[in-house]
């Protein structure tokens, strides 16, 4: 992938809430609310005002701070402070948008209506959900709420990424690291990976007599030329992956004897990163917007929901394939999903569009990949645009590798800043 490209990608995505000003809706007025403060959320609520603004646009999220995955694998390789993720709702409010620190706990898609866990009842023209994900506790045996706390997942930014931290530093050099990877579809398709080669460069610098071993569902994943290519490079004595036709498939956890068992082999971890199956967080189960998959089936021009009117969703929660869930993927779905809903409110038919993604990897701290796809929108399915996107090369040159590691950090510190500065 060149240069040119990866920048071509990231302005795209970032430059979405552009194509169309904010003054041809400038008198539309309406309620809209968003459920949910990451990427997609954040991003969703500042695109909407900044395109409606007479509009009444509510944010309803918990927490007064955001703490970003993206970048998350560099707290666990000692490289990054985890205050360094976390990203404060309060700019927010300076652009007009309404805050409500509560969970939401009801949605009621005939009355049009959000009850949230404080008891208030927030009324809407259109209710966007960007929820992200719930663990489906118990899909994999053993591992449940009690069992994350011994057997740390980590796949949702801040306690749990801590508790994974603390666990490796506290480990003896000479252990050994498991880390389990669910079946497809997940949060971040390539995040297993990069978290395996930051984690393998922590223990090679710091405890070179310990040793990572990747248990993988799958045969195939993201970036997979690259990464193996890099763990041949970087870390050949402390990475040793299996994937699911070498015994690499997880089928049962045990939190109290540390071990994870496969079809034909029970591996003992002094330190073990389960990471199990996942699906739409539970709003959008209870809203009546997930299918049997446990994810939310949309119509790719508008991001409404296919099962229920009025219902944008947006992010890793829905079925937007072959898009990834991804913090890149939110962030442009929710700027396109605001123009469409600009659209609507001021009585114009939404029209298809194209969308792009990139994820960024790093294989080290100082070194990354990245993978740019590009997707269509007519007919309401997302489709790949063939001959679009690309991928980094193969036997790249350091410079390369450090050149796309310094975009990552620049792609990083952009959408943090657009969504929530």
């Amino acid at each position: 992938m060149s240069p040119d490209l990866s920048r071509r990608a990231l302005l795209t995505g970032l430059g979405a809430s552009t194509l169309l000003a904010p003054t041809a809706f400038a008198q539309t007025e309406a309620k809209i609310v968003i459920i949910g403060g990451g990427f997609g959320g954040a991003s969703a609520a500042r695109a909407a005002k900044h395109l409606l603004p007479r509009a009444d646009v509510t944010l309803v999220d918990p927490a007064e701070a955001y703490t970003a995955c993206p970048f998350s694998n560099l707290v666990l390789s000692g490289d990054r402070d985890l205050a360094a993720q976390s990203f404060p709702h309060a700019p927010l409010r300076a652009h007009g948008i309404r805050h409500v620190r509560s969970l939401a706990e009801n949605v009621d898609a005939t009355a049009r209506t959000v009850t949230l866990q404080t008891g208030e009842s927030l009324s809407y023209d259109r209710l966007i959900l960007s929820p992200g994900i719930d663990l489906r506790w118990g899909a994999l045996a053993g591992y449940d709420q009690a069992a994350a706390e011994r057997l740390p997942h980590a796949w949702k930014a801040g306690p749990q990424t801590d508790l994974l931290r603390q666990q490796l530093d506290a480990m003896e050099d000479g252990g050994t690291v498991v880390m389990s990877v669910p079946a497809a579809p997940y949060r971040c398709p390539p995040g297993p990976y990069e978290r395996a080669s930051l984690i393998a460069h922590y223990l090679k610098t710091q405890k070179p007599r310990s040793k990572l071993i990747v248990l993988d569902a799958k045969d195939q994943f993201s970036k997979m030329p690259l990464f193996l290519e890099a763990w041949a490079e970087h870390y050949p004595n402390h990475l040793e992956w299996r994937g699911a036709s070498d015994d690499g498939r997880v089928g049962r956890v045990d939190a109290d004897a540390m071990t994870l068992e496969t079809d034909f082999d029970k591996i003992r971890a002094d330190v073990a990163n389960v990471i199990p199956p996942q699906k739409a967080a539970a709003i959008a189960d209870q809203a009546g917007v997930t299918d049997q998959t446990g994810w939310c089936p949309i119509d790719a021009v508008t991001f409404e929901s296919t099962l229920l009117p009025g219902i944008h969703v947006i992010g890793d929660a829905s079925i937007a394939a072959p898009m990834p869930k991804s913090a890149f993927a939110a962030n442009l779905q929710a700027k396109i999903c605001a123009i469409q809903i600009a659209r609507l409110l001021s009585g114009l038919a939404p029209e298809p569009t194209r969308l792009v993604n990139t994820c960024y990897s790093y294989t080290t701290p100082d070194e990354a990949i990245s993978i740019v796809g590009a997707y269509s929108t007519e007919g309401g399915t997302f489709q790949s645009v063939e001959g679009a996107g690309g991928i980094s090369p193969v036997g790249a040159d350091l410079s390369v590798r450090q050149a796309e590691a310094a975009q990552a950090r620049d792609w990083f510190a952009a959408i943090t800043h657009e969504a929530f500065g």
